[in-house]
């Protein structure tokens, strides 16, 4: 485990990058809805983007604490994470359950850029966080599978080669339980466009480079396949509470980067011959919005910490998601308020970042799921779903 302090170099190394793209650049990309490439290219030129890969396929071999800081300081730098955080959390399942063939050839260039593994294909319209429920199926034919369905909010699948995709290879009727019959593959996107395969985005409130994706027909080959057919829910739950410890660390960078933005236009600004921060009733809620972040800050911690060291960690992952979204949409929303007018104009970035962190508490899975799961698996509560 990595100490806090052997962080530091990383997060200033992290945070010398981030000042390259400035609130400029950002907002240029958000009124064309246009793919941060330069930064995104930046990150992986820098390694922080193979920081879970091992060291023997090529990427920095860090840990989860590591993974961690980079995607906070992303954030409180006043960056956007979300063009390319799923290439973080999708190692976990490739690299616990990939074969020595899949890991040999597609982790290297990965880790050099080569290739993009940021597209994670598993909701769909009409099942939602349901995730058992899925209806997209992949059927057995010679050396390849046959795809048929459509998957939804489907990130990056414009800007990655790769897609971890999963689907039912056993109807559910027939499954030997309510887990079993969904398989995980490694799709390569770049084969598959125009032969089954279609991407359509969908504009959204922020920048999230997210789509629908259709599958007809398309083929991929057996050997793609990630571990044992039937057991792809299984491979993939460690992968979402990595996306989940991740996520939450990005949630507590954008809560820091709003506290502090409002904090030093309270000092600053001048109202009735006095700051504005003398105020109780301004420096009350940003207090409060500090207190938050920092609570959830240490829950971040522990899953991490959790999860690096093999344990179970699907509670704390949920609570440090669901804490870190609350505490970003409240530092949001108190740093809207702190700064009046100001805080809805296009040049002060705070309308951008409200905007792109409001997503957390919804997606990657909404607060009232994460509330359920703790009802049931930790607090023993009957199953409500």
């Amino acid at each position: 485990m990595i100490e806090r302090s052997d962080l530091a170099p990383i997060q200033e190394a992290v945070h010398a990058l981030c000042a390259d793209f400035p609130g400029e650049y950002w907002r240029a990309l958000d009124r064309d809805r246009a793919y941060p490439e330069k930064f995104v290219a930046a990150l992986t030129k820098a390694g922080f983007l193979a920081a879970l890969i091992p060291e023997q396929y090529g990427g920095s071999g860090l840990t989860m604490s590591a993974a961690v800081a980079i995607m906070e300081e992303i954030q409180a730098s006043g960056c956007n994470g979300a063009a390319c955080h799923a290439q973080m959390y999708t190692m976990g399942t490739v690299l616990r359950h990939g074969s020595t063939e899949q890991k040999a050839r597609y982790l290297p260039a990965i880790a050099r850029g080569e290739l993009r593994l940021q597209a994670f294909g598993v909701t769909e319209p009409t099942s939602g966080s349901d995730t058992l429920n899925l209806r997209t199926t992949a059927m057995r034919d010679g050396d390849s599978y046959v795809i048929n369905g459509q998957k939804i909010w489907t990130s990056r699948a414009e800007h990655s080669d790769l897609m971890l995709l999963l689907a039912r290879t056993t109807p559910r009727e027939q499954a030997k339980s309510r887990t079993a019959g969904l398989s995980v593959f490694l799709v390569d996107m770049r084969a598959a466009k125009g032969k089954g395969l279609t991407i359509r985005p969908i504009r959204t409130m922020m920048n999230h480079a997210t789509t629908e994706v259709f599958f007809e027909n398309m083929r991929v080959p057996a050997q793609n396949l990630i571990g044992q057919e039937g057991e792809g829910f299984r491979y993939i739950l460690s992968g979402m509470n990595a996306e989940r410890i991740l996520i939450a660390a990005e949630c507590i960078g954008d809560a820091k980067w709003f506290i502090d933005k409002a904090a030093a236009y309270a000092r600053e600004r001048i109202v009735f011959g006095r700051p504005i921060g003398q105020n109780q009733g301004v420096q009350f809620p940003i207090a409060r919005a500090y207190i938050g972040m920092r609570a959830a800050e240490l829950m971040v911690r522990e899953a991490a910490e959790l999860y690096e060291a093999g344990r179970e960690c699907g509670a704390e992952a949920n609570m440090a998601k669901h804490l870190a979204a609350e505490a970003s949409w409240a530092a949001a929303d108190m740093c809207v308020q702190t700064h009046g007018g100001f805080g809805f104009a296009e040049e002060f970035d705070i309308e951008r970042k409200f905007r792109e962190t409001r997503l957390y508490t919804v997606a990657p899975i909404s607060t009232n799921l994460i509330l359920s799961y703790i009802a049931e698996h930790v607090l023993g509560l009957p199953r409500s779903y």
